[in-house]
């Protein structure tokens, strides 16, 4: 089956969300997936309970568990790239149906990585593996060269009445 790129962008909620979605239906027909994370840390809701497939599914975080605003800090950086070159080398032996880059988006505008650097791991996905890149701000080529480009779209959030993000819901 031929795999595709798509990209999750926009500032509504459910890019990740979706994202995981896709990697349960995968798991559920028996893939494999990788999920790399751009600039998160620690142990969310959704880790643990894909952490029961791990015959299935591998992820990894490449962040240093701090709200990166602004110019990242050279550690971010060095972070960002070290996962880069990881995610590199998962696309190119090709042993996944299914690799997501979670932030990927963010961490362009981020200046974490590059949007050239995106543009040619696009170049390296073998064609049975399906991509999905999540985050807000995809730039325009990033969107031109995907396959499919879902932008959430931020109507109404509860976010903005001061509930937090809860657990089991957006964390």
């Amino acid at each position: 089956m031929k795999g595709y790129i798509q990209i999750y962008t926009g500032n509504g909620k459910g890019k990740t969300t979706a994202a995981l979605g896709l990697a349960i239906r995968t798991l559920g027909a028996g893939g494999k997936v990788f999920i790399g994370q751009f600039l998160k840390s620690g142990n969310y809701s959704e880790i643990k309970a894909l952490k029961k497939f791990t015959d299935q599914i591998e992820i990894e975080q490449y962040g240093l568990g701090q709200f990166v605003k602004g110019n990242p800090s050279k550690e971010d950086i060095a972070a960002g790239m070290e996962g880069y070159k990881r995610l590199t080398r998962v696309i190119e032996k090709g042993k996944h149906d299914l690799v997501i880059i979670d932030e990927g988006n963010v961490a362009v505008s981020c200046n974490i990585l590059s949007e050239q650097d995106l543009m040619d791991f696009f170049d390296k996905k073998p064609d049975h593996v399906e991509l999905v890149v999540t985050g807000r701000g995809a730039t325009q080529a990033i969107m031109e060269k995907a396959d499919l480009v879902t932008e959430m779209k931020d109507i109404k959030h509860y976010f903005q009445k001061g509930v937090q993000a809860r657990v089991g819901i957006e964390k």
